[in-house]
């Protein structure tokens, strides 16, 4: 049973839901169970890849993009005090990035993705934020890409929930 769908289901609503889970997964854990870092979104098209490991789990953005300068952007990656769930977000602290992304893939490695969306536009300053369409990406078991042909090339968040692969003793 899953424990959350991913957003193409998902009504405005559940996604509010669902962003509150991604708080909570990140608030229960210890702070030795959560990282926040920044890092640098380049541009120029070249494929870059951004990651954060905790414990045994990582996270990895990767992406290409191009126009302007580079962009300060932010990792959080965080797991829940029984090991059980992991949450990844990346997103512009700023809001809206402007820069055109000609690909990206959120992953989290060793563990099965129960909710992945993607937004052109992350909230602040009383924005919302803006979920991308359901056709311009793709949720798999361990990742989230960009739809070839669908994706519009805007993309200022990304939040990810992973079920660990946890062994029970």
């Amino acid at each position: 049973m899953a424990l959350l769908s991913n957003s193409r289901s998902a009504g405005p609503s559940t996604n509010i839901l669902l962003g509150t889970v991604v708080l909570i997964v990140v608030a229960v854990a210890s702070s030795e169970n959560t990282k926040t870092v920044e890092f640098n979104v380049k541009p120029g098209g070249v494929v870059q890849t951004f990651s954060q490991k905790i414990k045994d789990h990582e996270c990895s953005f990767t992406y290409a993009s191009q126009g302007g300068t580079n962009e300060q952007w932010q990792m959080s990656v965080g797991l829940s005090d029984d090991d059980r769930l992991l949450s990844c977000s990346v997103w512009r602290p700023q809001g809206k990035s402007y820069l055109f992304f000609t690909q990206f893939k959120g992953e989290i490695t060793g563990s099965k993705m129960e909710f992945a969306s993607a937004y052109s536009q992350s909230a602040v300053g009383g924005q919302k934020d803006v979920p991308l369409k359901e056709e311009e990406y793709i949720v798999g078991d361990s990742s989230v890409t960009h739809r070839e042909g669908k994706f519009r090339a805007e993309l200022s968040k990304l939040t990810m929930i992973a079920r660990t692969k946890h062994d029970e003793l």
